[in-house]
């Protein structure tokens, strides 16, 4: 992992899994007692920030996550403010844990299966356990659609930068490489558009067929010089610096390969509150992060925006704030 920066640093890497180790084994409020201030659902950069912004107003916290982040995949990101010489994903998260537990926030590995509101409180299940709380953050996130690999291979080409994600993230890495987008139609087409700015050399892989593109599409493809492909996409290769792809006709190989599919919106514990969605399955909010259930929060990619660690991380400290604001509305926050 990456140097994460001068002596003034009080979490080196070995205190933060330590830290992080300890507050797996918090103690749990115990169902019958004062519920929870607020449960966040979701350990990623979204749910941690809310925490350590939770713990620090004095709030009783929970955060219950499945393990899923998508920024664990990260190896190392250079676009994340505050470290110049990178950091990856799961340090990131360890650190954000560490901090979050430092303040009093509690920790819990399980997914939550059922959320549901009784009177004032909202009830969770999560493993064998009830859970109650005042309030809930959502920070679920999103699940990317994956091409058809093997997950031992997708861990290897993640790792190695041969598959990604983020042309946002990590475009500057493939500068003047050549590079593979697979997908088609207007989601497509864009990200393979977004990399022609740090790459002259880009093709837009069908996974399936042949493309989606109207004619209007097809012109954007020509001005810009983006090389088609038909799929289906048969297998994959990993070599030393780059990843082959097998197609009806030919292999082709990439330096790296960026995935169009697609994700999937975690709005299923939302959606059985009520709380409306858009089109593509966000949950709504205001301008504070509420829904349109009362007590109801949600930031990071589970909320229409920008899909970046910076933005989900603003979202969660305002939504942090607008819950002890709301809370303290109901009755003062007085030590």
């Amino acid at each position: 992992m990456a140097s994460t920066g001068s002596g003034q640093d009080r979490l080196g890497s070995q205190s933060v899994v330590a830290i992080a180790s300890e507050a797996d084994r918090a103690p749990l409020i115990a169902n019958g007692s004062r519920p929870y201030d607020c449960l966040v659902i979701g350990g990623g950069p979204a749910g941690l920030t809310a925490a350590i912004y939770l713990a620090r107003f004095h709030l009783s916290v929970l955060v219950v996550d499945g393990g899923e982040s998508r920024a664990g995949w990260i190896p190392v990101s250079y676009n994340h403010a505050g470290f110049p010489d990178g950091i990856g994903g799961l340090e990131l998260l360890a650190r954000m844990k560490a901090q979050a537990t430092r303040y009093g926030s509690h920790h819990m590995a399980a997914e939550v299966t059922s959320l549901t509101k009784n009177g004032d409180l909202f009830v969770a299940v999560a493993g064998d356990l009830t859970l109650h709380a005042r309030t809930v953050l959502l920070a679920t996130g999103v699940v990317n659609r994956r091409p058809a690999m093997s997950n031992d291979m997708h861990a290897q080409a993640l790792a190695r930068g041969l598959l990604r994600y983020c042309p946002i993230c990590d475009g500057f890495e493939v500068t003047d490489r050549r590079v593979g987008v697979i997908g088609t139609g207007a989601g497509g087409l864009g990200e393979a558009e977004f990399l022609r700015s740090f790459t002259a050399d880009v093709t837009l892989i069908l996974p399936y067929g042949l493309h989606d593109l109207d004619a209007s599409q097809r012109r954007r493809v020509h001005k810009a010089g983006i090389k088609l492909l038909a799929g289906p996409c048969l297998a994959f290769d990993l070599r030393e610096e780059a990843i082959v792809v097998a197609l009806p006709n030919k292999n082709c190989d990439f330096h790296a390969i960026y995935l169009a599919l697609g994700s999937d919106v975690r709005c299923n514990l939302a959606v059985g509150l009520g709380s409306t969605v858009s089109s593509s399955g966000c949950v709504t909010v205001d301008a504070k992060q509420r829904t349109n259930v009362p007590g109801l929060y949600a930031a990071g990619d589970v909320v229409e925006g920008l899909d970046q660690i910076s933005y989900a991380m603003g979202q969660a400290a305002v939504a942090a704030t607008a819950i002890r604001n709301d809370l303290n509305g109901l009755q003062p926050l007085h030590r």
